[in-house]
């Protein structure tokens, strides 16, 4: 299982989509959340008036704000692709799986089976004997 498999090549220009797509989507979050924080901060005076520039501080806030919420929803969206990608193209380790689930129900069946042996070989005994006390014995 830790040995390195090798991808065909669009799998792995795949992933490297994928990877390319989350390194963006969290530069875009810690960009515009940066910015919030830097636009957050109250300047001295301006030429501009301060309602004015409130305005337009808010209306900045509310698109990086917008641009923050569509980066998550991006992540979010390539969780379900990698689940899928995962499901899709991961035989390797579904055979692993079922091959470890099938080596642990043969043991149990080994087990089983002992088991049932011995308790065979046990009423065996106690049938032998309790045959053996019926037939020597006067009521039969």
């Amino acid at each position: 299982m830790a040995t390195q498999r090798v991808l065909p090549q669009s799998k792995e220009t795949l992933l490297q989509n994928y990877n390319k797509r989350l390194k963006d989507d969290i530069r875009s979050i810690l960009d515009n959340f940066t910015e919030i924080i830097k636009t957050a901060k109250i300047e001295d005076e301006t030429q501009v008036s301060r309602a004015t520039q409130a305005e337009q501080d808010h209306y900045e806030m509310h698109v990086r704000a917008a641009n923050i919420v569509r980066a998550g929803e991006s992540l979010m969206k390539l969780v379900s692709d990698l689940k899928q990608f995962l499901i899709l193209n991961d035989f390797p380790s579904v055979n692993d799986a079922i091959s470890l689930q099938n080596q642990q129900l043969r043991t149990l069946q080994e087990e089983c089976d002992k088991k049932l042996t011995s308790l065979r070989d046990e009423i065996a005994i106690d049938l032998y004997e309790l045959e053996e006390e019926y037939y020597s014995s006067r009521y039969k």
